[in-house]
């Protein structure tokens, strides 16, 4: 694992050796953060903004080689739909401002979830981030948008299941690997780490096939609170375990 240069402030002194390679963020609390402020629940959602845009700068300077961030649920679309607007107004803001920064940090922009329902404009933003992108070397920002994982897993049965239909898969060559590769994180490695803020402990339908040996660390800070000292700590948490793997720890 690589680093582009001193650690970012409030990381201390990291051991290299024992980072994630991948982390997976479910970047919860913007309503709650607003309530608790006294403003409305969009400025929640900007205030959440400024604070991806901080952790993705953060995540790549200490070198992750992939993050992966759960921005819209396909059960998000059932939240009233100014929020819904407002949500999708901030992802075409977020991309127009921050693509050529992401660009000249090497930063790879990837989409999983189903893109061709979003918006026009946020649609055209993100397959045009996509584009740019897709040939830098440095960290994937994998974000999750109109994201479902029992839909994704669904759909990656169909997939096998029309390829076996037309001959071109035998069903004895269906195995994890294979069954990966039709997953959207296909050519990622699967999350070492999740990361859930605002004191909630659940996987709420996120990549439930692909975290099944991840190390899990829950917050109770709200997402705009979501400061490089709590990302440290939960990095801390995560470097502090013994992952085993279904196998015998140390003793």
């Amino acid at each position: 694992m690589q680093m582009r240069g001193p650690l970012p402030s409030g990381f201390g002194e990291l051991d290299m050796t024992k980072m994630p390679r991948h982390v997976a963020i479910i970047m919860d609390g913007n309503g709650r953060w607003a309530k608790a402020q006294g403003k409305g629940r969009t400025a929640g959602h900007r205030a959440g903004m400024e604070r991806l845009c901080k952790v993705v700068r953060t995540s790549s300077d200490i070198g992750l080689e992939a993050l992966t961030l759960y921005a819209f649920s396909t059960e998000n679309w059932k939240r009233p739909r100014p929020e819904v607007e407002a949500l999708f107004a901030l992802l075409v803001e977020y991309i127009r401002r921050e693509i050529d920064e992401l660009h000249r940090n090497q930063v790879c922009l990837r989409i999983m979830g189903e893109i061709q329902y979003l918006p026009a404009a946020a649609r055209r933003e993100v397959e045009r981030g996509c584009a740019l992108t897709a040939e830098n070397t440095g960290m994937v920002l994998n974000i999750a948008l109109n994201y479902g994982s029992r839909f994704e897993i669904v759909r990656a049965a169909r997939q096998l299941a029309q390829r076996v239909q037309e001959g071109t898969l035998q069903t004895d060559a269906i195995d994890e690997a294979c069954f990966a590769q039709a997953l959207y994180t296909q050519g990622l490695s699967d999350p070492d780490l999740l990361i859930r803020t605002s004191g909630e402990q659940r996987l709420s339908n996120f990549m439930l096939y692909q975290l099944a040996y991840a190390e899990f660390v829950f917050t109770e800070k709200h997402w705009p609170d979501f400061e490089n000292e709590v990302y440290y700590e939960c990095l801390m948490q995560y470097m502090h375990r013994e992952r085993r793997f279904g196998a015998v720890g140390k003793v």
